[in-house]
Parts: structure tokens; C-alpha cells; sequence
């Protein structure tokens, strides 16, 4: 039997002492980092437009660097794993993102840099962000629960935090590339991410730890061996490895290569996601607040959610809108995203036993990774086969396809006595589902 010990903080333990200073840090920890992430997304596609100067050329450019960032984000998620679940996710943060700090630190003392010195930067960035990422994920299930929430409540609580930082991080990357340039962008996104390391190692708790003898790869072979078992959790890793290919494709080049032919200011590459993630907070915390009191059936707002959100945003480019319009679809669309993404995350959370969760839930983040580095690269090459206003068509019609796949492949209510059963019981304060978010199966 696999040996499981909490590294908690013993105070949280106790009934009656909740401690929310650690969920808190948890959630400062992932603004900054998140903050940092979408200053990346809209600051390194712009210096590479401008600084090539030929939209064909800088689509592939684009593509390229993409494609080294999020790659090895993706297959190194997957490969940390057994190391999350062993180590702690505090650890694994700290360590990530501390190195992508130092790392957008020498980047950006390299003005003009070429290309090929930014997709290397951009290698390691993501070499070292996404175990970080992998391992901030675990803290706040148990960070949640130690300040007298249901996991539900925290996963919540989370997507007000992400919403928020895209919005935070996505207005202030579009108002520094129009004001000061891109390598204040990466200044400030070094800082956030030296900030978020600061917040993890004072204040955040750990993640359990599973300290079994098992070697690497039977502890790596343990959680592919459990995902294949879980239909509900193969539907949603294809739905997200979909989906997050196409959003790569929109931020990183198709909403970048709008704005530019169509002669915009370049600050609504950042206006229009940072409207959006405004909107999915608001309607996150929304959720939140309301869930306490109206019983919703989670399938019903998935589908509403899902709906609204992502293909609209695509479709929207196709259609020669004024940008006013542009950024109010996307605040529409941010209201579905703010809806559904805490209902994805928490099914996830759900049905993984804890001692299982770190590779998990590793693999499934790669799986929803592993097309993203292909993004750019199938938006540059259907942009250059058919243009740009059809790909953006052809990518909205299969943005709809993928989220409705998993709508009625997904057990959407938490199993009885299944994986997470008798542990969330156990760890969960007295009165804590009580205030549950609401959400209730369909």
C-alpha cells in the first residue's frame, strides 16, 4: 500500500484552527505566475512581428518559438510527475519558477535578440515552468481544505485568481508594448515570477508527499495505468488538447496577424484577452457566490459555458468587426470560460486518489499541452494555404466540435466512496460541504 504522508502545516490540522493565510499564498503565487504567462503570450509574438517586419515570415517565427516554449512545458509536466508527488508541489514550484525568473532576467539584457537566442530562452522557460505548473496545482486542494473549504470551493477560488491574473497580465502586457516596448515585458514578467517564488517558499503549504519505495517508472507507468481506466477523465484530456491548440493559434498568431493587417493599435492584442479574463473572473466569483445557494446541474453549465466562450472568440475575426465589437465578444466569451473551467478542474480533482494526483494530473496537463506547440504552426500554415479570415472559420468549427465531445462522456458527479471518496471525507472540515459551491450533478 502506497505510504502517503501530508506535509501540513500542524495547526491547519487541528479542528477549529483553520488557517486561510496559506490558500492565500497559493492563490498570489498563481496570479504572479499566471501574470507572467500571458505577458510572455502577447509580448514575444509582437517583438518577433515587429522585429521581422514581413507577416509571412513572422508567422513562422512565431510558430517556431511557440512551439520551443510549450513543448517542453508539456513532455516535462508528464516526466516530473513521480518527482511532483514525491518531492511536494511546493518544492517543485519554488525551483520553477525561480529558474524562469533568472531565465526572462538574461533575455531581456539582450536587446535585439535573434531568433534563434529567443526560442532557446523560451526552451528552457518552459522546461522549468511546467513541472512549476503541475506543482502549484496540487497546493490548492490542500490549502483549501486546511482553511475549512471544499476542494470544490478552492478550485473556485483558483479560477477567480487565473481569470484574473489573464486579465491583469494581458492589459498590462498590451499598455507596455504600446508605451515601452517588449523588454519591459520581460522585466516585469522576471518579477512576477521572483515574486511568486518569494510568496511559495514563506507562506504556502505542501502538497502530500508519497514516500513508497516504488521506482520512477512504476510510479509513471501507476498514473497512465489509472487515466486509462477513466473515460470521463480520456474525454476531457482530448477536449483540452484540442481546445488549447486553438487558443495558442488565436493568441499567438491569429489575433497578433488581425491586428496588424488590419492596422490596429497594437494594445487590443492585450485589451481583448485581458477583457476577457475581467469577464471570466467576475463570472467565476459569480459562480462562487451563487453556487452556495442554487443547486446548478453541472453538465448544463459546462455546455452554456463552453458554448459562449471559445469558438466565438475565434469566429468573431472572420466577420471584419470594429475592434469595439471584438473586445465585447470576447468579454462574452470570458463570462462562459469563467463558468466552466472550475467544473473541468474539480471533476479532475475528484475522481484522482491524492496519492495518484501529482502524476495524474501531470499527464493530463501534458495531454492537454501537447498540441499547443503545434498551434502556431497549424494557424501559420493554414493562414498561408487559405488566409486568414478562412482559418479563423475552419479553427472556430473545430473549436465547437471538441467541447461538445465530452458533454455526455463525462460522469459529471463525484463517485460515492470512489478515489477521492473516504480521503476528502477525512481531511474535510466539519461544515465545509456545507458551503460547498453548489454545483451539483447532473
Amino acid at each position: 500500500m502506497t505510504d502517503v504522508r501530508l506535509s501540513r502545516n500542524p495547526r491547519a490540522a487541528r479542528p477549529g484552527l483553520r488557517s486561510r493565510r496559506g490558500l492565500a499564498g497559493v492563490l498570489a503565487a498563481q496570479i504572479c505566475t499566471l501574470s507572467a504567462a500571458r505577458l510572455l503570450t502577447v509580448a514575444v509574438p509582437w517583438l518577433l512581428v515587429t522585429g521581422t517586419g514581413d507577416p509571412d515570415r513572422a508567422a513562422w517565427s512565431i510558430g517556431i518559438v511557440v512551439a520551443c516554449q510549450t513543448a517542453p512545458y508539456a513532455l516535462m509536466q508528464w516526466a516530473a510527475g513521480p518527482l511532483i508527488d514525491r518531492l511536494g508541489g511546493r518544492r517543485i514550484s519554488i525551483i520553477g519558477d525561480l529558474t524562469g525568473a533568472i531565465l526572462l532576467t538574461v533575455l531581456a539584457l539582450a536587446p535585439a535578440a535573434p531568433v534563434w537566442l529567443i526560442a532557446a530562452v523560451m526552451f528552457l522557460v518552459g522546461t522549468a515552468d511546467g513541472p512549476a505548473h503541475s506543482g502549484r496545482r496540487l497546493l490548492v486542494p490542500v490549502a483549501a481544505i486546511a482553511a475549512g473549504h471544499s476542494i470544490e470551493r478552492g478550485v473556485q477560488y483558483a479560477a477567480v485568481a487565473g481569470r484574473a491574473s489573464i486579465a491583469i497580465g494581458a492589459a498590462t502586457a498590451g499598455w507596455l508594448l504600446a508605451a515601452t516596448g517588449g523588454l519591459t515585458t520581460l522585466w516585469t514578467a522576471a518579477a512576477l515570477l521572483a515574486a511568486a517564488t518569494a510568496v511559495t517558499a514563506l507562506v504556502c503549504p505542501d502538497a502530500p508527499c508519497d514516500r513508497s519505495h516504488h521506482t520512477y517508472l512504476v510510479q509513471l507507468r501507476a498514473g497512465a495505468a489509472f487515466l486509462r481506466r477513466e473515460r470521463s477523465l480520456r474525454a476531457l484530456s482530448a477536449m483540452l488538447l484540442v481546445t488549447n491548440l486553438l487558443d495558442q493559434a488565436l493568441l499567438a498568431l491569429l489575433l497578433p496577424l488581425w491586428v496588424h493587417t488590419s492596422r490596429h493599435d497594437p494594445s487590443l492584442i492585450g485589451l481583448a484577452p485581458g477583457v476577457a479574463g475581467a469577464a471570466a473572473a467576475g463570472s467565476a466569483l459569480a459562480g462562487t457566490w451563487l453556487g452556495a445557494r442554487i443547486r446548478l446541474p453541472r453538465r448544463s453549465v459546462y455546455l452554456a459555458g463552453v458554448l459562449i466562450s471559445g469558438p466565438t472568440r475565434i469566429a468573431v475575426l472572420s466577420l471584419d468587426w470594429p475592434p469595439a465589437a471584438v473586445v465585447a465578444v470576447f468579454a462574452i466569451a470570458g463570462i462562459g470560460s469563467g463558468l466552466f473551467n472550475p467544473i473541468v478542474e474539480t471533476v479532475q480533482i475528484e475522481k484522482i486518489p491524492e496519492a495518484l494526483r501529482g502524476r495524474v494530473l501531470a499527464i493530463i496537463s501534458t495531454a492537454a499541452w501537447i498540441g499547443i506547440p503545434a498551434g502556431g504552426l497549424v494557424g501559420a500554415a493554414l493562414v498561408e494555404t487559405v488566409g486568414l479570415t478562412a482559418t479563423t472559420a475552419v479553427c472556430a468549427a473545430t473549436y465547437l466540435a471538441a467541447v461538445l465531445y465530452p458533454a455526455w462522456r463525462v460522469t459529471w458527479q463525484p463517485s460515492p466512496g470512489g478515489p477521492n471518496g473516504a480521503t476528502a471525507s477525512a481531511q474535510q472540515p466539519a461544515g465545509a460541504a456545507r458551503r460547498s459551491t453548489g454545483l451539483a450533478p447532473t
